[in-house]
């Protein structure tokens, strides 16, 4: 790729960045002091930084460029869009072309009941429309006190104030008076981490039946919902024990409360099927959609709402919410040329059958490193646990997440985004990454272990807590 330099120096964008620019989840003034990594092009699975280094996103962006980036085909659907109609409202009785196309298409890859979708500019504010939804849908069918929705710790639902809420992330929740009334937890299905002696299955039940015990111990009278990924990826990518979801499945079965499978990462072919609840055989009422979407190129996100909850929410009166920008057109289109691409490329059935079968070959085989204890994998998600002692899956003595950045950042020196939760490293790179580049993938990821444990064995930090 014949990359032009257009831009200022990077010192300067670095001095610009860090004068105006607040960053999501960071501490300000030490991100000024250390300056911002520019990123200024990017082509399929490769990045480039303004320093001219080819970088692979080993993220998808934030988990959402499925189809990779560059693609023209996004950029010629908002550019056609914006000289037809760049923008117009949904309410007030009104409608437009690419909303009502983008809907359809939805419903027709969405699971069989579920065949309406309210539209949002991305997964937190899809989560707050679903705060509402559902409270609202009991209040309509004469139930008004069930309000109160259950989720799990270490979960993501987004930053807003409900999505935040609902999330089960400490550090969020010790900020802004959060989490806001009617949000409960019950805990993660995070073996490695949790486990203690139990086996994975018994752990895994263990931890489903939780559910079951917050809902008595509330009163399924007064519970709305229970929201949860079908993997934790924000947390993680905590891919749960395989007795975790039927377990789970009996409870929901077995209590009149909504179910929303958060799927903003999950969705649209990351883990093999079009989505994670088909992976898992399960059976949402809602289910929250986003980053896949449109694959990053435009801001949306949704929820997909199951036709017997479409049909009180819509012969309820008024559902007085929404957003200025709930189905915006160029947002939509984009989305609809990107489902487009999904479905005849066939991108999910090669995850499933092709390069996620490819990159789990490689991936597994990380843990014959001697700071590496687990690795999991569903799909394009994948994670591995970082340990000094494999054999008792210990932690390290040091503060949580130490040992995790320290390698993220050897990732970052090796030309390589691959996240840290903790100290446990995550990917997720676009549906279209070939098997050249899971290679080139784990090499670098290899070679930034490699890195990591010499560097950790110098400083005498391979110790238990």
């Amino acid at each position: 790729m014949n990359i032009r330099a257009n831009h200022l120096p990077t010192a300067e964008l670095q001095a610009l960045d860090a004068a105006h620019h607040m960053h999501p989840f960071s501490d300000g003034d030490a991100l000024a002091k250390r300056g911002v990594r520019v990123i200024t092009h990017a082509d399929g699975v490769m990045l480039t930084d303004s320093e001219g280094k080819q970088i692979l996103d080993g993220m998808s962006g934030l988990w959402c460029c499925n189809i990779g980036h560059g693609r023209r085909e996004l950029a010629d659907a908002a550019h056609a869009q914006m000289l037809q109609l760049s923008y117009y409202n949904t309410f007030f009785m009104t409608s437009h072309p690419p909303v009502i196309e983008l809907a359809e298409t939805i419903a027709r890859l969405a699971p069989e009941h579920m065949n309406h979708v309210f539209f949002a500019s991305g997964g937190s504010e899809a989560n707050d429309t679903n705060i509402r939804m559902v409270r609202h849908y009991w209040a309509a069918r004469g139930k008004p006190e069930k309000t109160v929705i259950i989720s799990r710790r270490n979960a993501y639902h987004g930053s807003t104030m409900g999505g935040a809420s609902l999330g089960g992330m400490g550090g969020m929740h010790a900020q802004g008076g959060l989490p806001i009334p009617g949000i409960v937890h019950i805990d993660q299905p995070n073996w490695w981490a949790e486990g203690g002696d139990l086996s994975p299955d018994d752990f895994g039940i263990a931890r489903a039946r939780q559910l079951a015990e917050k809902i008595a111990e509330i009163g399924e009278d007064k519970v709305a919902a229970f929201i949860a990924e079908p993997v934790q990826g924000a947390g993680g990518v905590i891919v749960p024990p395989d007795s975790y979801w039927p377990e789970v499945k009996r409870v929901l079965e077995a209590h009149d409360i909504l179910f929303i499978a958060d799927e903003v990462i999950t969705g649209f072919g990351r883990t093999g099927q079009m989505f994670g609840s088909q992976t898992y055989d399960l059976t949402p009422d809602i289910m929250t959609v986003a980053k896949g979407l449109s694959s990053g190129y435009a801001p949306i996100g949704g929820s997909i709402v199951a036709d017997h909850v479409a049909e009180v929410i819509n012969g309820g009166g008024d559902f007085n919410h929404g957003y200025t920008y709930s189905g915006h057109p160029v947002a939509c289109a984009v989305a609809i040329e990107n489902l487009r691409i999904i479905v005849e490329e066939k991108l999910v059935e090669r995850v499933r059958t092709d390069i996620g079968p490819y990159l789990w070959e490689r991936w597994k085989a990380l843990t014959d490193h001697p700071l590496v204890g687990e690795a999991v994998q569903k799909g394009l998600m994948a994670s591995i646990a970082l340990t000094p002692d494999k054999s008792t899956r210990a932690k390290f003595a040091s503060e949580p997440g130490t040992v995790g950045y320290r390698c993220r950042e050897r990732c970052f020196a090796n030309n390589l985004v691959m996240r840290h939760v903790g100290d446990r490293m995550i990917i997720a790179p676009p549906l279209t990454i070939s098997h050249d580049e899971v290679d080139m993938l784990i090499d670098r990821a290899t070679r930034s272990l490699d890195e990591t444990y010499a560097g950790l064995k110098a400083d005498g930090m391979l110790v238990s807590a």
